[in-house]
C-alpha cells in the first residue's frame, strides 16, 4: 500500500476508535447530548477518510502529487476543528469553531472533487 492511502486509513481507524470509545461512554452515562459531534467524528473522521484512502489506493497517480498531502492535512484539520466545534456549540460556548470546521469540510470535499476530476481511474 502506498503512503497516502495508508495515512488516510490509519487516521480513519484512529478516529473511529475514538468515536467508538466516546459512544461507549455516552451509553454508560446515558448522556447522549453530544451525539451529533460523535456522529460527525464517525462520518467525517472514519467514513470520509476511508473513502479518500480507498480512492488514493485505487488511483495511485492521484496519490503521487502534493495535492494528496494537502488533502490529507486538510481532512485531518477538518475533523480536529469541526468535532470540538460542534461540542462547543452544543454546550452553548459559541459556534465559531463549528462554522470554521464546516467550511473546512466543504473545502476538503472540493479538493477531493478536483483530485477526482484531474485523475482518470484505471
Amino acid at each position: 500500500m502506498q503512503f497516502i492511502p495508508r495515512l488516510f486509513f490509519a487516521s480513519a481507524v484512529i478516529f473511529v476508535l475514538i468515536g467508538m470509545m466516546w459512544g461507549i461512554h455516552m451509553s454508560m452515562t446515558t448522556d447522549h447530548v453530544l451525539a451529533p459531534a460523535h456522529g460527525h467524528l464517525n462520518l467525517i473522521g472514519f467514513v470520509a477518510m476511508a473513502v479518500f484512502g480507498t480512492y488514493y489506493a485505487l488511483v495511485p497517480q492521484a496519490a503521487a502529487g502534493r495535492l494528496a498531502i494537502v488533502h490529507f492535512a486538510l481532512a485531518v484539520l477538518t475533523v480536529v476543528v469541526l468535532v470540538p466545534g460542534i461540542v462547543l456549540a452544543i454546550n452553548g460556548d459559541g459556534e465559531a469553531l463549528a462554522k470554521i470546521g464546516s467550511v473546512l469540510a466543504v473545502l476538503t470535499m472540493l479538493l477531493f472533487l478536483i483530485t477526482v476530476l484531474r485523475h482518470k481511474a484505471v
